[in-house]
């Protein structure tokens, strides 16, 4: 005989989520492994005394995790989610008959808290990978890629039409200015602070703070446009987007343009590949750019034994390279060459002579020092006219007929030491290391976690979203040295998250 199901749901009588979620599901091991009751002291700063109970912030983090661990794009979706999962819900500490918080008191928080708050959020996860001991701290590899913005490339509007526009604006709402007839007065003096000891993480945070030669989120975020280079001008100084003004126009490698961010990583060279700091800039921020603040920033905060630094060859500047290797460290970068776009005898063909300050030719000819360029940081030095459109070798060195010119960078003798390491094996050795060390992490991200496309917006959003993908990922690894391992996919994996490779053009939109 066929049975029919009727619907008829009895009330529940002693029952717990306790008894519920399995004892081995991944939030427990989630739960034993990270105590966020930290996070409350963290944004304590952020609440009144009084007034009505906000979301605790546990629970705030809790969700952030959640939408890392299940691959959701939306506070929404989050929340829909949240309610009718057994395991989420014991999780997050709410009872069946509890309601969850609204979706829009996540996007009031994550804005009320900012960057700063979700920045010490992501080093409270290193501290804790630190004292696990799966921070090495001798090298560091970074690296960066291009994340596609939450806005068209079609919303483009020219600059000044957009800065017309915000003035007339300005112009018809002016902002409130203070009432100056009204300064609270002192009865007396604020007292004298004498200088008193910080604690040591308080110290730490400072010292890599005072590293930094630039607020990359304030400053690059909001850049002074009528500062010119000549006649260049950046696409980003004659267009704006108006769903994202702080995305710029991007040169996506398999062809075509889109607007988008620079999301920048630095590895440490332990075995579990935590990432010690991330930073997302507009893309017409260069990737060496900000490697210096990047790397005094993971230095100092976490006060590393570092002995070398690895990158590309986008991060072999002569700054870079001066300030690393004048700070004690090895700096294996690739140098460009720029020689091998010519037909002509590159600048490693002529001999340089320190005795008598000069270089020798192909052909024997000297190229005596003419004199400095101070602007460009370099020596110029240059053949006899005569001799060089005598020589036999001309066509193969220069086309100009006032003689062969070659320059040498006041900073050279770095340089040559860092070409001294590109023939030792160490070097070839971290070269081969980076190439797995720092792109699988950002595959991953990419394939699991979102990073195709940012779903916030504005730089600072968009760096809360980084620091949490970040922090997801750290948090991965020390969940899996404190005993979570490998979990079949997809009967036992955390969520549904399909990877972005075999998701649907109409999902990565989402």
């Amino acid at each position: 005989m066929m049975g029919t199901k009727v619907r008829a749901f009895a009330p529940l009588v002693n029952v717990s989520l306790e008894e519920l979620v399995p004892q081995d599901h991944f939030y427990r091991h989630l739960e034993r492994t990270l105590d966020l009751t930290f996070t409350r002291d963290l944004v304590l700063p952020y609440y009144a005394a009084g007034g009505r109970l906000s979301v605790d912030p546990v629970v705030f983090f809790k969700l952030q995790l959640i939408m890392f661990f299940e691959g959701i794009r939306s506070e929404r979706q989050l929340m829909r989610v949240a309610a009718d999962r057994l395991s989420l819900r014991w999780y997050l500490g709410y009872d069946l008959h509890e309601a969850l918080p609204d979706h829009s008191s996540l996007t009031k928080i994550r804005d009320r808290y900012g960057v700063h708050i979700f920045r010490r959020f992501f080093d409270r996860i290193i501290e804790q990978c630190k004292q696990a001991g799966l921070v090495w701290g001798k090298e560091i590899y970074l690296d960066s890629t291009q994340v596609a913005a939450n806005a068209a490339i079609d919303t483009r509007l020219p600059r000044f039409y957009v800065d017309a526009m915000n003035e007339h604006l300005s112009a018809l709402f002016p902002a409130a200015a203070p009432d100056l007839d009204h300064v609270p007065a002192t009865s007396e003096a604020a007292p004298i602070h004498l200088p008193v000891d910080l604690p040591p993480e308080v110290e730490a945070e400072r010292a890599a703070t005072n590293a930094t030669r630039h607020d990359w989120i304030a400053e690059v975020g909001h850049p002074n446009r009528a500062v010119t280079h000549g006649d260049y001008q950046r696409q980003a100084d004659i267009w704006v987007n108006t769903t994202d003004p702080d995305a710029t126009l991007m040169h996506k490698k398999g062809g075509g343009s889109d607007m988008g961010y620079h999301t920048h990583y630095a590895v440490d060279g332990g075995k579990a590949r935590i990432i010690l700091t991330a930073l997302v800039t507009p893309s017409e921020v260069m990737d060496n750019q900000p490697m210096l603040d990047l790397l005094w920033h993971c230095r100092f905060r976490w006060q590393l034994p570092l002995e070398q630094v690895t990158g590309d060859a986008t991060y072999g500047t002569t700054e870079n390279i001066v300030a690393i290797e004048n700070a004690g460290l090895r700096a294996y970068l690739p140098l460009s060459d720029f020689d091998h776009r010519t037909p002509f005898y590159g600048k490693q063909a002529f001999t340089y002579n320190p005795a008598r300050d000069s270089y020798t030719c192909p052909a024997g000819a000297t190229l005596p020092f003419t004199g400095p360029s101070n602007t460009k940081r370099i020596n110029i030095y240059q053949a006899d006219t005569v001799t060089c459109n005598a020589c036999p070798l001309k066509a193969k060195c220069t086309e100009s007929t006032e003689g062969r010119i070659i320059t040498r960078s006041f900073d050279e003798p770095y340089l040559e030491r860092v070409r001294g390491y590109h023939q030792t094996e160490p070097y070839k050795k971290a070269l081969r290391k980076r190439s797995v060390w720092v792109e699988p992490l950002f595959g991953e991200a990419k394939a699991w976690h979102g990073l195709v496309r940012f779903r916030l917006r504005r730089l600072e959003k968009v760096n809360c979203e980084a620091l949490m993908i970040a922090t997801g990922q750290n948090l991965k690894r020390l969940l899996s040295w404190r005993g979570w391992g490998r979990r079949l996919w997809p009967g036992g994996a955390v969520g549904m998250v399909i990877p972005t490779l075999f998701r649907p053009a109409s999902m990565l939109l989402v």
